[in-house]
């Protein structure tokens, strides 16, 4: 299984079926790959689709995944310029819940 199936395994199993994000979040690991969360219906549903979404987050896999595993604090990587946020701040501030 390759990084881009892990992670978009991964972010189904921490989405669920109603994540209450109410939004859609886009990341664009700069070239390796998107992942697409539809939170916006129930059940959620997540995707490898490249498509327009309430929230865009720009992020290299390896700092997604130091994320993921809690090796990497969200609000050190947004100041460190590792994170880069595209629409709406307020659903990137919501996917803190999905991370903990």
């Amino acid at each position: 299984m390759t990084d881009l199936a892990k992670i978009t395994e991964e972010m189904k199993a921490r989405v669920g079926e109603n994540s209450g994000l109410g939004a859609s979040v886009k990341f664009d690991f700069k070239g390796d790959g998107i992942v697409y969360v539809d939170g916006k219906s129930v059940p959620n549903s997540v995707s490898n689709e490249d498509k327009p979404a309430d929230c865009t987050i720009k992020i290299a896999k390896d700092d997604f995944i130091a994320l993921g595993d809690g090796k990497l604090n969200p609000t050190t990587a947004f100041m460190m310029g590792k994170i880069k946020v595209e629409g709406n701040m307020g659903v990137a501030m919501k996917l803190q819940t999905i991370f903990k």
